[in-house]
């Protein structure tokens, strides 16, 4: 028996997701996702919310602008009310969803997709993160569901978004990933708001027509809060959509075969038509999973921190070389580096290799920048061995390291401890980074292929070698990442709770969730939270 639904680019595949979302909520396909992919559901939903909350105590500007505007649309009715982080107060539910969003998506520190499927033959590479999943808390807060039916629909979400992303690139055509979450989205929340396949497909319709977001959001030499909130504001109008076509409204129908939608006019077709204005098929046959193994968030990847993910093979790099060659710590200050060469694939020298990038002054810019990422990991490198003596290789060398180093919202903070820091920055100079060419582009996105040469002040020169599946990576079989997973949620809940509280039962209680009963998922979100002012970004 199959375990996936076909689509085909011929049929109207808008209302083919419509059912498909309805069916999977419904439980019509069976045995369902394994444990496996149930287990992965949680942990990336523990890791976006601990992400979310933690950039709120910190107080960052779109998240709290954001959470502060959805306490104003007060909702009293249960059934049309969501919760944002830290409150039990109702407010409505495109509202909630618009700041969980952004507060999760606000430190780049959550899990990624990169569109690869090549069994298939699907290899657009569209980046994609979990960024959604508040609008499925959203939606069984107001249903009354519980946190099994939750962790499937995130799944649901996950899979419609992730295999969008493997077969349809948007930034080849500077239009922003996030359209297929919000495609994802609108038929998750519909499904368990109880639409008819028809109304999520008039919904897909209305969003794609009315709502396509350009890369223009991430133009620029010092990037916006639209970057960080641009899934958060294409899910609200994604979620204003389901609601309107459930009321009764009537978007554009087969949106995925309009020749005039963003899907055929930049991939025109004509099969099915006689000339590329007439509706045709689209350009992409879409293959969805409903049961075992083979869901799109199994290829997912995590963030071991605070990194933009195309650096994760660089920082891999940095940390194997450091663990065989501690010398070149031996000076606090950097002395004994005195040149770096990175090589990486494009995306990864396009977005965070920019020149513009070189000099970051916002956490926003610093984020996205190899030289920076890579900088500051040395940098802390160098303090824990002066402090210490050693790196931390107690448990294993590349664990500890990964934990003892990890990047965290202070390391982007704007100062001279900091984005500023003069160690940093020294380092930063040493840094070329380089487009690796065909041979490096060729590997991906099957890896995140980088390389990484060191020359110390010696003139002793080391070579990483090439890294395809740093830490995090979901085809990376090597490191311990419930470990240091574990690592970085505590670091995050103890940022986002008041000193002294339990930061270990708040994650234990997310990593519960689907044991959650309907009152559990509620209050998932009643919590207090911290307030630590003075943090610039």
């Amino acid at each position: 028996m199959s375990s996936s639904v076909t689509l085909a680019r011929n049929s109207n595949q808008a209302l083919g997701i419509g059912q498909f979302a309805v069916d999977f909520i419904n439980g019509k396909f069976s045995p369902g996702p394994s444990e496996a992919v149930l287990e992965r559901a949680r942990m990336f939903h523990t890791d976006a919310v601990l992400c979310g909350v933690s950039a709120l105590a910190l107080q960052t500007n779109a998240p709290t602008i954001l959470r502060k505007e959805a306490l104003t649309y007060r909702a009293e009715d249960p059934s049309n009310s969501a919760m944002v982080f830290g409150s039990n107060q109702g407010v409505m539910p495109e509202k909630a969803i618009v700041a969980n969003s952004s507060a999760v998506r606000e430190w780049d520190s959550n899990g990624t997709n990169f569109g690869f499927r090549p069994e298939l033959g699907h290899k657009a590479g569209e980046f994609g993160h979990n960024d959604f999943y508040p609008v499925v808390i959203a939606a069984c807060q107001q249903k009354g569901l519980d946190g099994a039916t939750a962790l499937r629909a995130m799944i649901l979400l996950d899979e419609i978004r992730g295999r969008l992303a493997d077969v349809f690139s948007l930034k080849s055509y500077k239009i922003d990933h996030v359209v297929h979450g919000a495609i994802g989205s609108a038929a998750t929340y519909g499904a368990l708001m109880g639409a008819t396949p028809e109304e999520i497909e008039s919904a897909i319709g209305m969003f794609v027509a009315h709502y396509i977001p350009w890369r223009a959001i991430r133009a620029g030499k010092q990037l916006s809060d639209s970057k960080g909130a641009s899934a958060a504001i294409s899910t609200e109008a994604a979620i204003l959509c389901m609601k309107r076509s459930m009321a009764g409204f009537r978007g554009p129908r087969d949106i995925f075969r309009n020749p005039e939608a963003v899907f055929r006019f930049f991939e025109p077709t004509t099969e099915g038509a006689m000339r590329w204005t007439e509706m045709a098929d689209s350009p992409f046959d879409l293959v969805l999973s409903h049961s075992g193994d083979d869901f799109a968030i199994m290829g997912m990847h995590f963030k071991l921190g605070l990194y933009e993910h195309q650096s994760a093979g660089a920082l891999q790099a940095i940390i194997d070389m450091l663990a065989s060659n501690a010398e070149l710590l031996d000076d606090p200050k950097g002395g004994n580096i005195e040149r770096m060469t990175i090589l990486a694939y494009e995306p990864a020298f396009g977005i965070i290799g920019n020149p513009m990038k070189k000099d970051p002054k916002t956490r926003q810019s610093a984020d996205h920048s190899m030289a920076y990422i890579v900088s500051t990991l040395i940098r802390k490198a160098l303090e824990w061995k002066a402090t210490n003596g050693s790196l931390a290789t107690g448990g294993g060398a590349n664990d500890e390291m990964w934990k003892s180093l990890m990047l965290m919202p202070m390391d982007y903070r704007v100062g001279d401890d900091a984005i500023f820091h003069p160690v940093t920055r020294s380092l930063m100079d040493k840094i070329d980074f380089q487009h690796g060419g065909p041979d490096y582009d060729s590997k991906y996105p099957d890896g995140i292929p980088t390389s990484v040469k060191v020359k110390s002040s010696s003139g002793t020169e080391f070579d990483s070698g090439l890294v395809m599946y740093p830490a995090g990576h979901a085809r990376n079989t090597t490191c311990d990442l419930k470990d240091i997973l574990a690592h970085k949620w505590q670091l995050m809940a103890e940022i986002a709770l008041p000193d002294g509280a339990d930061a270990a039962g708040f994650v234990s209680h997310l990593e519960s969730l689907e044991s959650l009963d309907s009152y559990g998922i509620a209050s998932l979100y009643d919590f207090e939270l911290a307030e630590r002012p003075g943090y610039e970004d």
